[in-house]
């Protein structure tokens, strides 16, 4: 039998309050918690895990200042979801704007396709085929993976896990420098089972934060 333990982390808080406003796939500032706070959390992760990182600066600096003496790989499948031309808009600006368009993506949130992104079951497929794949790549003498994401992508890898539907997995809260592990089982036979230690726990809380994050 053989496990690999995923360490999904959500990037640090934006810089600025979102209000509102889609970032998707675009690149959006964090605010990064203090050395001491880092270094708190640093110590609940897997010391010799494989880092692996979404494109996105947000995910790559929240990686660096994390881990900093292990470079993230990038894994492009580990994107957050593209709400095309919806990106960097307001919701209350695009629901006045195209009322109709609006309203007909709400309804289906899990499935329907932002104009010119991608449907959140799209963001499923492709993380998935990469959690397989990359859990071949894990250390042998540590078969941990730490991976700084985004909400949608740990939401994917929950339904994968899980067995979800969309609908399902897009009702999970995923904050941010929270921590989700599942480990991925590999029995004799080649099944592959799955186990979820813990959702959204926060690691300023677990490490035992002094209050200075500077989130």
């Amino acid at each position: 039998m053989g496990v690999t333990c995923w360490y999904w982390i959500r990037h640090a808080a934006l810089a600025v309050a979102a209000h509102g406003r889609i970032h998707g796939a675009s690149e959006a500032a964090v605010d990064m918690p203090s050395p001491v706070a880092l270094a708190g959390m640093r110590r609940l992760l897997p010391p010799q895990a494989m880092v692996i990182a979404s494109p996105l600066a947000r995910a790559r600096d929240t990686a660096a200042a994390l881990l900093p003496d292990r470079p993230a790989l990038i894994e492009p499948a580990f994107t957050e979801q593209n709400f095309g031309a919806w990106e960097g808009r307001v919701h209350g600006e695009i629901e006045t704007a195209e009322p109709e368009a609006y309203a007909a993506f709400w309804r289906q949130p899990a499935r329907a396709c932002p104009p010119g992104g991608e449907r959140y079951t799209e963001v499923m497929a492709r993380v998935a085929a990469a959690v397989d794949a990359r859990s071949h790549d894990a250390p042998a003498a540590a078969p941990g993976i730490v991976v700084v994401a985004h909400a949608g992508v740990i939401r994917a890898a929950l339904s994968q896990a899980l067995g979800l539907t969309p609908e399902q997995s897009i009702a999970f809260v995923i904050d941010p420098l929270s921590l989700t592990r599942i480990d991925r089982i590999v029995m004799a036979d080649g099944a592959v089972l799955w186990r979820v230690v813990c959702v959204n726990r926060p690691l300023a809380v677990a490490a035992g934060d002094d209050g200075e994050t500077g989130v």
